[in-house]
C-alpha cells in the first residue's frame, strides 16, 4: 500500500484478502518499506509474517522480495531443512539400532 507524497514513496506491507480491491481495508499491517532512504529501510514483524505464511497466505512477488532482503524466508527455509535433516538422522539411527 503506497503512502507518502509525490516523489517520496513510502509503502506499508499489509495482509489483504486477494478477492478485495487494493484500496480496501487491510487485515493486518506487517511493517513498512522506505526505498528513498540510503540504505533502504525494510521493517517487518517476523513473527506475524511467519504466522500468515504458516496459515497459507501467498505473498506477492514484491512482498516476497522484501522478505528475502530481510532474511525471513532464508530463516524459515533453514528451520524446515534442519527439522528434515534431524528427523532423517533419527530414522537412520533407529534403523541402525534395529539391525544390531
Amino acid at each position: 500500500m503506497r503512502l507518502g507524497s509525490r516523489h517520496n514513496p513510502f509503502y506499508r506491507v499489509v495482509v489483504m484478502d486477494a478477492k478485495k480491491p487494493q484500496k480496501s481495508k487491510f487485515i493486518e499491517n506487517l511493517g513498512y518499506y522506505n526505498p528513498t532512504k540510503n540504505p533502504q529501510i525494510i521493517e517487518l514483524k517476523e513473527d506475524r509474517v511467519r504466522h500468515w505464511l504458516s496459515v497459507g497466505a501467498q505473498p506477492t512477488d514484491t512482498a516476497r522480495s522484501l522478505m528475502k532482503k530481510q532474511g525471513i524466508l532464508q530463516r524459515i527455509h533453514e528451520e524446515k531443512v534442519g527439522k528434515a535433516s534431524t528427523s532423517a538422522e533419527a530414522a537412520d539411527d533407529a534403523a541402525e539400532s534395529s539391525e544390531s
